[in-house]
């Protein structure tokens, strides 16, 4: 004969600790299935942009843009992720990065995120990539918007510069935790 029996035990309570210390105690635990978020991809177009020489400061470019329809997401987030590759030729360069949205057909763009900047001094002949990303989750639920990446210059361009591949990805995701209950 054994020294311990079993014992059905409410495992969620106290008890359940001083059951097991003197008890085999065996508890039947379920775990709760959680419906994964629902999640979107949208793919930019690819941009290419020649920066002529003497190009002067304050001059900007539309680089790439993504449509993004947040139909059926429930308080969406969307992480933007912008990527390029800027050679230049002998040239010194400041060029300042932003994100826009433009949503439902409205006329004015409004910033999303930080001004990015990519900065080389005079007298390197290189090529790099430059990227970053940026998340919105100010947009409203089935609410379309479109994103553009616009580059400044921020000094006189010197040389020819060249911002190739330039292209913008959209995650789109459900925010909302009850939205997975509600399924």
């Amino acid at each position: 004969m054994s020294d311990f029996y079993i014992e059905d035990c409410d495992c969620n309570s106290d008890e359940s600790q001083e059951c097991e210390r003197h008890f085999k105690c065996v508890c039947d635990t379920r775990q709760k299935k959680i419906k994964a978020n629902r999640t979107k991809l949208r793919c930019g177009n690819s941009g290419s942009l020649v920066l002529p020489a003497n190009t002067i400061a304050g001059t900007s470019f539309t680089l790439t843009t993504v449509s993004v329809n947040a139909k059926d997401l429930r308080k969406p987030c969307i992480n933007l992720e912008f990527t390029s590759n800027i050679s230049n030729m002998d040239s010194g360069l400041t060029l300042d990065f932003q994100i826009f949205k433009q949503c439902n057909g409205r006329t004015t763009p409004i910033p999303i995120g930080p001004v990015w900047v990519f900065s080389r001094p005079s007298g390197i002949l290189n090529s790099n990539t430059f990227s970053f990303f940026v998340c919105d989750c100010d947009i409203c639920d089935d609410e379309c918007c479109v994103y553009s990446v616009v580059a400044r210059v921020a000094s006189i361009v010197t040389g020819v510069t060249l911002i190739n591949h330039a292209s913008l990805s959209a995650f789109i995701v459900d925010n909302d935790c009850n939205a997975c209950k509600s399924r």
